[in-house]
């Protein structure tokens, strides 16, 4: 995603002292902003994306820009740089109360950041602290969750992490707490996560294509499986396709489908998988490996919603909300070609990012609770003393979540029939006997 620096103006005389700008896509963010400034005696002013702003501020500049984290037509970093250099008098805030770009501190910048306080603790997605990882011995809370001191197995458990806190709330208050504001598929407090679900929640009523974004292991079928609970289409199938898992000659079969006869060894018609998801969701996991001859079809297809099954003459039409998943940075591959540039323009109408497991570290207790949980289904739930939990947030989780997952079902097994997992139980597999 490119930029959109516009011009570069001096500062303006005509800077309204009481104007704020609002730039969000989500349109309820928007709205919260500006009813609370509005009570607060400022004129707001609204816009949905980066491009808008600066035909806003360049007719009259405002005293005050709130931007949110996420722009869906420019890159938010270089945004907020070339705006900064465009217009060095604006007090330039990001959606976390965060000043950017060494913004200079306005004299109502402490109204602007009650504004964005009152606007996330009505916000269902609000930014709140997650839990801290135990550093001394005993049974030590710490982000509501209790972790084994020793491998003396005393007669702790690890429990259900309660939901974090928010800042500055207390356990005892009325406010909802982050167990009920993310969503149930994605485990983790952190902004990072809880901004996923946010999008999650802003995207899935629409049949918006959606393209999620993020590294090997990090949950980008899980996102997809949330879009279509929460969206309309809940009650039709959702399908799911790995396009990196097939072979380039079958995956145009295994996506549109193909008729008797079509190929050597087909000796049955068959429905392709976009056809099955008629109704629903059509999930194309590793979409950045489908080769570039399928890629036209699959754009035919996106444009048009009709198919043509191979060694058919005959199209049908079909209605699926397509969500497609990459590890790759698609934006980047459109640039040397690997990537068709219609095509990804057409699947990214609207991105998620899924973060790394490093950069939601702090969620490692609730995770691991999460998966011996899950573990716990088919055998007895074990626990983990405080070695082994902080031997596990010493690695540097190349693999994300899903390595996480796998490295405790390894631990289980090694621990055998002891209740608790120990450091010793810990193997990262990166070393082969």
């Amino acid at each position: 995603m490119q930029a959109f620096p516009g011009p570069v103006l001096p500062a303006t005389p005509r800077m309204r002292s009481r104007t704020a700008l609002v730039v969000s896509a989500d349109r309820s963010f928007r709205q919260r902003i500006n009813e609370i400034l509005t009570g607060l005696r400022w004129q707001v002013r609204e816009a949905e994306g980066g491009a808008a702003v600066w035909a806003e501020a360049s007719a009259a500049a405002p005293a005050a820009v709130i931007v949110d984290s996420w722009l869906p037509d420019l890159d938010h970093g270089e945004f907020l740089r070339d705006f900064r250099t465009s217009f060095p008098d604006v007090d330039l805030l990001s959606a976390d109360g965060t000043a950017a770009h060494e913004s200079p501190r306005g004299p109502h910048r402490q109204e602007l950041l009650y504004a964005l306080r009152r606007s996330q603790d009505s916000d269902t997605a609000a930014w709140n602290s997650a839990p801290v990882l135990p550093e001394d011995g005993g049974v030590t809370r710490h982000g509501h969750i209790e972790v084994i001191s020793d491998s003396s197995h005393s007669a702790q458990t690890l429990e259900k992490p309660a939901a974090a806190t928010p800042a500055g709330e207390h356990s005892g208050g009325g406010k909802a707490n982050t167990a009920n504001e993310r969503l149930p598929e994605l485990v983790g407090d952190a902004p990072c996560m809880l901004e996923v679900s946010r999008r999650i929640r802003l995207v899935a009523p629409r049949s918006t294509p959606v393209l999620v974004e993020g590294p090997t292991g990090s949950g980008k079928e899980l996102v997809a499986e949330a879009l279509h609970r929460l969206s309309l289409r809940s009650r039709k199938p959702f399908v799911a396709i790995n396009c990196a898992a097939i072979p380039e000659a079958l995956l145009e079969a295994e996506l549109f489908g193909h008729t008797r006869g079509a190929f050597t060894g087909a000796v049955q018609g068959r429905v392709g998988r976009i056809e099955a998801a008629n109704g629903g969701t059509l999930f194309l996991d590793e979409i950045g490996e489908m080769p570039l001859a399928l890629q036209s079809k699959l754009l035919r297809f996106v444009e048009s919603g009709e198919l043509q099954r191979v060694g058919d003459n005959e199209t049908l039409k079909v209605d699926v909300r397509i969500v497609a998943a990459t590890h790759r940075p698609l934006a980047q591959h459109t640039q040397t070609g690997t990537f068709r540039a219609d095509l990804y323009y057409r699947l990214a109408v609207f991105l998620i990012r899924t973060p790394a497991l490093a950069e939601h570290a702090d969620d490692l207790p609730l995770l691991v609770h999460h998966f011996l949980e899950r573990m716990g289904r088919d055998a007895p739930v074990k626990r983990i003393d405080a070695a082994a939990l902080a031997k596990l947030a010493a690695h540097p989780w190349p693999g994300n979540v899903r390595e996480l997952e796998h490295v405790l079902e390894r631990a289980a097994i090694l621990a055998g029939d002891a209740p608790v997992l120990t450091s010793q139980d810990i193997d990262f597999g990166l070393t082969v006997n």
